[in-house]
């Protein structure tokens, strides 16, 4: 009996996986918007004279984040990279997580062979509370099921919650092999060392799983589809330099300093600092506020010069996060006052593309295709 239940639920969760992607991703747009006709033809993820839509921890606006079927929706809604954020379990495995810290991402807390588990650690100079990735064995981890991490705001998704495990790394390789192959188109990837300092010192870090992944995949190569991004620019040089890792590398920022760094952002961000950074990366991804910042009322206000400071250097530019909920957007493009409604998303990635941004991450990889051919057309 248990094994014939397991078969129903393996049946529906394919069941569910397989409307989830094939969904069209625009409905009632002509061919040239929806990008049928030339924005999805058969194409290298890396070419250098596109814009690249990155689908944020997948296409996490419509499933449970981090998961192979968020991931999967993304491709087939036109995305051009998927971008898994990586953590390390008890056994040094890398998995797909936004934090190593888990309980608002799985149903942890609600397994009850769990409950020791949960402890307080400092991450980055802070505290937190819950259940982490570096304390479970991959077999544990894979027991959990991933939940919506934000309930409030997405509550559609939660209809997925308990259907899809937390994938490795290995497994979103495996799965972009296979849609590139499907799609006949390159479909690239786009991880993120998440914490990287925190897991070397834990005895725990991510760099060298992470390169010999991109080997063994054939993807550590100057012109491959890949990106490898983090928020510490001491993990970048080290990765290039002790790990000799070909690929392209991204040095994210947002406010405030690396972690463990004398350096800010803001430094890092100067003339001076990207002509530094230049020699060692490729591009960098600034929180948006840093490309096009907000007024004093809460609009958009007018473009700083980091895209051209950038360009200057020869570095490509792919600023976070775009969403489409009114909470996430410019006061004067949104719709009504609910705050987990659609506002006027292709109104704000209009003026990053004008901006000359050369890729943006998008929750919603199906209107960040539609923004990029009406900026096109």
């Amino acid at each position: 009996m248990e094994e014939q239940t397991m078969d129903r639920r393996d049946l529906f969760i394919a069941g569910a996986l397989g409307a989830a992607v094939a969904t069209p991703a625009l409905i009632g747009v002509p061919a040239w918007a929806s990008g049928e006709d030339r924005d999805n033809e058969p194409v290298r993820a890396h070419d250098r004279d596109r814009t690249l839509v990155v689908g944020h921890r997948g296409a996490s606006g419509y499933r449970p984040e981090h998961t192979l079927a968020s991931y999967e929706l993304a491709a087939r809604m036109g995305a051009d990279f998927i971008e898994p954020d990586l953590v390390s379990t008890l056994d040094g495995v890398l998995v797909a997580r936004h934090e190593n810290e888990i309980s608002g991402t799985t149903d942890v807390a609600a397994r009850p062979e769990f409950t020791t588990r949960r402890v307080t650690k400092t991450i980055d100079g802070v505290a937190v509370t819950g259940w982490f990735t570096e304390d479970f064995t991959l077999a544990e981890l894979k027991t959990l099921r991933a939940v919506e991490r934000l309930p409030a705001v997405r509550q559609r998704n939660m209809v997925y919650n308990g259907l899809f495990e937390v994938p490795t790394f290995t497994e979103v390789l495996e799965l972009r092999e296979r849609l590139s192959k499907e799609l006949r188109r390159e479909i690239g990837v786009y991880p993120e060392t998440k914490h990287p300092t925190y897991f070397q010192d834990a005895g725990l870090p991510l760099e060298r799983p992470l390169v010999a992944a991109l080997r063994r995949f054939g993807l550590d190569r100057r012109d491959a589809p890949v990106f490898v991004q983090s928020f510490e620019a001491a993990n970048l040089r080290e990765l290039r330099s002790a790990h000799r890792l070909k690929a392209p590398l991204v040095f994210l920022a947002g406010a405030g300093s690396p972690f463990n760094d004398p350096r800010s952002y803001a430094e890092y961000l100067s003339p001076a600092g990207l002509r530094e950074l230049a020699g060692v990366i490729n591009g960098i991804g600034p929180e948006k506020g840093l490309v096009i910042p907000r007024a004093a009322d809460g609009s958009l206000a007018t473009p700083t010069s980091l895209v051209a400071d950038a360009h200057r250097q020869g570095l490509k530019v792919h600023p976070y996060t775009f969403r489409a909920e009114n909470q996430f957007l410019p006061v004067n493009l949104r719709n009504g006052a609910v705050p987990a409604e659609y506002g006027r998303i292709l109104d704000e990635l209009a003026a990053y593309l004008a901006a000359g941004v050369d890729g943006f991450f998008t929750d919603n990889p199906d209107l960040g295709v539609l923004a990029r051919a009406l900026h096109r057309a």
